[in-house]
């Protein structure tokens, strides 16, 4: 019997530092979140980060902390529920990180006959702190817990034609009454060494523009060259020219080289050099969550008004909208009906 396990992010069970801090501990103590040794990982997270970041998260989580929980999980329930309601097949929700486990997800769809199973890890790009690490976890629960389970991995989406016209949609149709002066597509951050650890020639990728416009089989697992190759797909579906629209990467974490540009720096430069009118996009993210409605829609707008700007609009995720939710269940019955995946 086929069912789907949808896996997002995860979130702490309350905006508290009790809380807060299991949750950042597990996060940070995922090798492919921090990819370093592993003794220096717990110096980092243990001995310098959870000494005073779960009370600095935790402040950050409760501005955006809504009556029913937190936004990414009550978000994510609703999209689960509304594709479970036009799916044939059983559906799950987990978490890569929390109390709403991958395992459990797995364990609902056991219990309700499900031996094979679609993975959908809720990234459209493939990053090893992201993607990978769902892939890897759910593998893991799977060998240990439900051995005579088949996983089937719904792959990156960043390129989907029908993905790239949903999010053109809900773009435009966001900025239908917003003149902008520039849009800003602000995707999630990850360390330099990521690329290259992941680039499996172990020579293509320079982090320069030139690897990331040259065809190669490193693309497959290069975030970098899948948010420009998104954005430059979203350009040409709007018409938009590249003078509006430029790239950016956040929520950056210790002194490590990261993608740049920063989105931080983005938002006071673009202010600084005249741009009045600024809409930003957050397409690493499906669902609103801490770093779309803290970081970018309250901490950004500030951030870019104080550099000169006047007018600031963030463009939501595609959350739960009757769209996505149609769109994944066109992935979902493809695959249960004819084992295709999208391309």
């Amino acid at each position: 019997m086929k069912g789907v396990l949808l896996v997002n992010l995860g979130s702490p069970d309350s905006p508290t530092p009790k809380d807060v801090k299991p949750y950042l501990d597990e996060f940070l103590m995922d090798e492919r979140v921090i990819d370093v040794p592993l003794w220096w990982r717990t110096i980092l997270v243990r001995g310098i980060i959870l000494r005073t970041r779960p009370k600095k998260s935790a402040e950050a989580y409760q501005k955006i902390w809504w009556e029913e929980g937190s936004p990414l999980v009550v978000i994510s329930e609703r999209f689960t529920e509304k594709v479970k309601e036009l799916s044939k097949i059983p559906v799950a929700l987990g978490m890569r990180y929390g109390s709403m486990s991958i395992k459990n997800g797995l364990q609902e769809l056991k219990e309700q006959g499900v031996t094979d199973v679609l993975l959908v890890p809720l990234y459209p790009h493939y990053a090893m702190s992201s993607y990978e690490t769902v892939v890897v976890k759910a593998m893991e629960d799977k060998d240990q817990y439900f051995p005579e389970m088949k996983i089937t991995t719904l792959p990156a989406f960043y390129g989907n034609p029908d993905y790239i016209n949903l999010l053109s949609e809900s773009i435009s149709k966001e900025l239908k009454d917003f003149n902008y002066d520039h849009l800003l597509f602000s995707y999630h951050g990850i360390p330099e060494r990521q690329i290259i650890k992941k680039d499996p020639t172990q020579f293509h990728c320079k982090l320069d523009d030139q690897c990331c416009t040259t065809n190669s089989v490193a693309h497959t697992t290069c975030y970098r060259h899948q948010c420009y190759a998104m954005t430059e797909k979203i350009k040409q579906k709007l018409g938009l020219s590249d003078d509006k629209v430029s790239v950016s990467f956040q929520s950056r974490l210790l002194n490590d080289p990261w993608l740049k540009p920063y989105t931080d720096f983005e938002f006071e430069r673009l202010g600084k050099e005249g741009v009045k009118r600024l809409a930003v996009i957050t397409p690493a993210f499906v669902a609103d969550c801490l770093e779309t409605l803290e970081e970018i829609a309250m901490e950004g707008e500030e951030q870019f008004k104080s550099a000169g700007g006047e007018d600031y609009k963030y463009i939501p995720c595609l959350n739960d909208s009757p769209e996505w939710v149609e769109l994944m269940v066109n992935w979902i019955s493809n695959w249960q009906l004819k084992e295709t995946l999208p391309a």
